[in-house]
C-alpha cells in the first residue's frame, strides 16, 4: 500500500477518494442508486458572532466616551454659572457707577447732607417735620419705654445718677 494513501477505516480497504461505504451501495428495497445527503446538526445560536464582537466594540467606546462626556457636561454647567454670576456682577458695577456719578453732583451731595446726617449750612433752620401715623415714630424722650432703652443709654444713666451723689452717701470700701 502507498504511504501517503492511508484507508480511510482502521484495518480496512480504501473505498476511493471522497466516497463512502454507504455511498456506493443502494439502499435495501431500492432499484437505484440513491443519493445521500449528510446533514450537520448545528444549535441555534440567539446571538451571532459578529453580534457578539459588534456589541463588545460598541460597549468599550461607550466606556471610553463616559468620563470625557461626564467631565464636558460638568465643565459646561460651571461656565454657565460663571457666566450668569459675571452678568451679575457688571450689573452691580453699572448701578455704582450710576451711584458714584450723582455723588459728583455737589447738590446731590447737599441733600444727602441735608437727609441723612440732619446738618444745614450756618443761617438755615432745620425743620424737622414728624409723621404720627409713622410706626418708627416714639414720640419723643418721655415716651420712651425703659425695654425700648439700650445697654449704652442705661450705663450713660448710671454715670449721671453717680455724679449727682453727694459724698457722704457713697460707701467707703471695706478695708
Amino acid at each position: 500500500m502507498n504511504a501517503s494513501r492511508r484507508p480511510s477505516h482502521p484495518g480496512g480497504r480504501s473505498t476511493g477518494p471522497g466516497r463512502t461505504r454507504a455511498a456506493r451501495r443502494p439502499a435495501p428495497g431500492t432499484t437505484g442508486r440513491a443519493e445521500v445527503k449528510r446533514v450537520r446538526y448545528r444549535p441555534a445560536r440567539k446571538v451571532s458572532r459578529r453580534a457578539a464582537i459588534l456589541a463588545l466594540v460598541l460597549s468599550a467606546l461607550a466606556l471610553a466616551y463616559a468620563y470625557p462626556l461626564r467631565t464636558y457636561v460638568e465643565q459646561r454647567i460651571e461656565i454657565n454659572r460663571l457666566e450668569a454670576e459675571q452678568s451679575a456682577q457688571s450689573e452691580r458695577i453699572d448701578e455704582l457707577e450710576a451711584e458714584r456719578v450723582k455723588w459728583d453732583d455737589p447738590e446731590y451731595v447737599k441733600a444727602q447732607i441735608r437727609s441723612s446726617l440732619l446738618l444745614v449750612p450756618p443761617g438755615e433752620d432745620l425743620v424737622i417735620v414728624i409723621d404720627e401715623d409713622d410706626p418708627k415714630h416714639t414720640g419723643g424722650a418721655d415716651d420712651e419705654a425703659a425695654e425700648d432703652r439700650t445697654w449704652y443709654d442705661e450705663l450713660a444713666d448710671t454715670f449721671a445718677d453717680a455724679d449727682r451723689l453727694e459724698p457722704d452717701e457713697t460707701e467707703e470700701p471695706a478695708e
